[in-house]
């Protein structure tokens, strides 16, 4: 059995996708590749009240995550996540999750980085792109962080406006917070 339950951000509504211990995914509505961890829907329940079942605990948590970063700040733990992929993309994931709350990464800095980890001399950046886009986590795994070469606003399945807002927001909870420069 799978479970959905809505958010409504700053940004417009979220969907959680779970499977009753884990998220499956964190989406905004309409966003490119949406739903994409989830089932074909024959054992799909919509939740009304995450509060009442300890199966959907990690909903609870997911909100309580949201609530902070949409709040100004850099939540510090991470829902526990079903995660369903590819090596490769798991891979990237992983870098992304690394990122700090208000900096940002280069799709070739994080080919570059992966490229070091598994001992090759390089690695495509567009390859990492691909990856980056098909993140059903949004959020969570930050690649709203992830830019293009020198800083250019590119690639966001939320929409770059989304992507733009995002990233001013945790520039604004960065330096409130006594942050250094902000990068992107």
């Amino acid at each position: 059995m799978e479970y959905l339950h809505y958010y409504h951000s700053p940004l417009g509504r979220m969907t959680m996708g779970s499977d009753g211990e884990a998220l499956l995914g964190v989406w905004f509505d309409g966003q490119k590749y949406f739903g994409s961890t989830l089932s074909n829907g024959a054992n799909i329940e919509e939740t009304k009240n995450v509060f009442c079942d300890k199966k959907l605990f990690v909903f609870q948590e997911t909100e309580k995550w949201l609530n902070l970063y949409f709040g100004g700040k850099a939540p510090n733990f991470t829902p526990r996540l079903n995660i369903k992929t590819t090596d490769f993309r798991k891979a990237i994931w992983e870098i992304l999750l690394t990122i700090p709350y208000g900096k940002t990464m280069t799709y070739g800095e994080i080919a570059k980085k992966l490229a070091e980890q598994k001992g090759m001399k390089s690695m495509s950046a567009q390859a990492v792109g691909g990856a980056v886009g098909h993140n059903p986590f949004s959020l969570i795994i930050p690649c709203h962080r992830v830019v293009g070469a020198g800083g250019s606003m590119v690639g966001y399945a939320g929409g770059i406006d989304k992507k733009m807002r995002l990233l001013a927001m945790e520039k604004k909870g960065f330096k409130e917070r006594g942050g250094s420069n902000y990068v992107y």
